[in-house]
């Protein structure tokens, strides 16, 4: 069986499609989800999911790249992390992919944005799950600053180098390979996948983005994650069942979820 470490079910095109999707899980051999926020002003839907479901489970946070939104509070985070379903704090970190041309001054909010989420987070205790693009100097750097290891987390949807890859590791860091791996021009991330140790390694979707081969250009959800998981086994020289198993090992080490009796899901 198979898990999707990182998903945004209440998104529009799967939160309507929900008890097909969740069939779809079933068919494809994916146990659990985890629903990731990205805004407080959604974070009731994302809750509201995990909450109907005993497989998914749920993140509170706000993404780095959403501007116009309600700022975060430590406090805030705290109460929200608070529920039942929520395993994590996230997705927070930096990106500046986008908001290039900025100074550095004009990128300050987000970086304090990340820092409340780690403060956050090693307040509950609980880990975080990070977002990087074109800022992961600067993020590594926050991480260090702000003690993220004291309680780990996720580096998500990782395309970043191996040099980077080690340095959250050390961190008391996941990574997670999405499906992006399975696309050609992957070859970097591909060399990556090879190279994580098995105990540190998780998959995800991304749902509803960067659908994997052979949906490429479709609208992603959780069951493709089996393919995200068939790939990598297939470039580590491993069997799908030793990467299943490992990957979902993690998942519930990770964020505290009791696992499931084998002999339920299989």
């Amino acid at each position: 069986m198979f898990v999707d470490s990182h998903c945004h079910l209440n998104f529009k095109g799967l939160i309507e499609r929900l008890p097909q999707l969740l069939e779809n899980m079933r068919a494809h051999s994916v146990s659990h989800a985890l629903c990731v926020s990205v805004n407080l002003e959604t974070v009731s839907e994302v809750l509201a999911v995990a909450q109907a479901h005993d497989n998914l489970f749920a993140s509170v946070g706000v993404h780095p790249d959403y501007e116009n939104v309600q700022e975060p509070s430590v406090a805030q985070l705290i109460e929200l992390a608070a529920h039942p379903k929520v395993v994590a704090i996230g997705e927070t970190g930096l990106d500046y992919y986008r908001l290039e041309g900025r100074t550095p001054a004009e990128m300050e909010w987000q970086r304090a944005r990340f820092r409340t989420h780690i403060r956050a987070a090693c307040a509950v205790g609980k880990p975080l799950i990070i977002h990087t693009r074109a800022a992961a100097d600067d993020t590594l750097r926050l991480m260090r600053e702000e003690g993220a290891d004291q309680v780990g987390g996720v580096m998500h949807c990782f395309t970043e180098s191996w040099q980077v890859a080690e340095a959250a590791i050390a961190l008391n860091f996941y990574i997670s390979i999405s499906g992006i791996v399975t696309f050609k021009n992957a070859r970097d991330l591909q060399d990556l996948a090879r190279r994580v140790p098995l105990e540190r390694l998780l998959i995800e979707t991304d749902s509803p983005y960067l659908a994997p081969v052979p949906h490429r250009g479709q609208t992603n959800e959780p069951a493709f994650v089996s393919h995200v998981g068939r790939f990598v086994a297939q470039l580590r020289g491993e069997t799908e069942t030793l990467v299943a198993r490992a990957t979902s090992d993690n998942f519930f080490k990770l964020f505290k979820i009791e696992a499931p009796n084998v002999a339920e899901v299989e």
